[in-house]
């Protein structure tokens, strides 16, 4: 059986999103997978040479004004070399972000995300969660409390450190680590038989 290889790729201003790359970290090895953080604003060739060799990325910043870290922007500006030899072309991508606003703008930050997999050629990989917390009778611990399908999204008080990341937002992030650790494979198995 082939081990995916899943690299995730991020930037962390205050150390939120760091909490939420480790939950994708854990939820992609506990589904089988080779696990590769990565810190963009201190990438080495080494870890340029993970990304090129992963069979899944998994972009994650925090939402600042609207989109993705500038620290993130010039990570992806920097994938231009790959986008030139189309080298990402055909890996899974998939993304996750958090902001201390319920809505934040992270959409836009997923889509950015989005456009940049496409750009490269690559599958992009949804939560494929429904929402949660959207009745009476859910809960602010539901998976998915804040009602994304492009990736994970969460929210974290602005005056609090890390340890403030909403557990329902772990476990969501979890969740997208599983859900691209398995796809991976998915896609290995069929491009074996192909």
């Amino acid at each position: 059986m082939t081990t995916p290889v899943v690299s995730i790729a991020y930037h962390s201003g205050f150390g939120h999103t760091a909490v939420l790359a480790e939950a994708v970290r854990a939820g992609a090895a506990e589904a089988g997978a080779e696990v590769h953080l990565i810190k963009v604003d201190e990438i080495t060739d080494e870890q340029w040479a993970t990304l090129d060799r992963s069979d899944a990325i998994v972009f994650g910043s925090p939402t600042y004004m609207g989109t993705a870290s500038g620290t993130f922007h010039t990570f992806a500006e920097a994938t231009s070399k790959r986008w030139f030899g189309q080298d990402w072309k055909d890996k899974l991508a998939a993304g996750f972000t958090n902001s201390a606003s319920k809505s934040g703008d992270k959409l836009h930050t997923l889509q950015f995300f989005q456009t940049l997999a496409a750009q490269h050629g690559m599958h992009w990989i949804n939560l494929g969660l429904l929402p949660g917390w959207n009745s009476s009778t859910a809960s602010e611990n539901d998976l998915n409390r804040l009602g994304f399908f492009a990736g994970a999204a969460a929210q974290s008080n602005n005056d609090q450190g890390p340890e403030g990341v909403h557990k329902a937002d772990t476990a969501t992030a979890e969740h997208l680590g599983r859900r691209v650790a398995e796809t991976a494979r998915v896609f290995a198995h069929g491009r074996a038989a192909a």
